[in-house]
């Protein structure tokens, strides 16, 4: 079951969070969050001038809204509906990053990895405290920014 956040220009402007809120603490509330791993996608309707060529993670207010959103739920990837590509937009929101014709995407490297490596011990603790196997999952995140994480990585914590 796919789960939808709808976004708007006014709330991303305002940095309303009350649209992931009303989502997201009602999976709390209920204590269904784990039953709904990876089903979460974004609506995002943000109004730009006509021919404005900018992507919507090159928009500096929709990005701020993104790392309010982050620096409340960061765990939030465990939510994100990774196959519909929500994974990559999420982290295009907070990691530096250029288009490429040719490449798609491109993140700035040490941002991408310090960005990962966070998300690695956040979601290590939250998937602990849920009592979720996380190594695999943990792992699976990695593989989809292109990084390899290696078992003995986790015997350090």
């Amino acid at each position: 079951m796919t789960i939808t956040i709808a976004l708007n220009t006014e709330t991303v402007n305002t940095l309303d969070l009350s649209p992931a809120y009303t989502v997201i603490d009602q999976l709390l509330q209920e204590g269904t969050i784990v039953s709904h791993e990876q089903q979460l996608n974004f609506a995002i309707e943000y109004t730009l001038e006509p021919g404005d060529p900018r992507e919507l993670s090159e928009i500096p207010e929709l990005r701020l809204w993104f790392v309010r959103l982050d620096a409340k739920y960061p765990w939030l990837p465990f939510l994100l509906d990774w196959k519909a590509g929500e994974l990559g937009r999420y982290t295009a929101m907070l990691v530096p990053h250029q288009f490429s014709a040719k490449e798609g995407i491109q993140y700035n490297p040490e941002a991408l990895e310090i960005f990962l490596m966070h998300k690695i011990f956040v979601l290590s603790d939250w998937l602990k405290q849920q009592n979720i196997p996380w190594q695999s999952r943990l792992k699976s995140m990695a593989q989809m920014l292109g990084y390899e994480l290696e078992d003995a990585f986790f015997e350090m914590f």
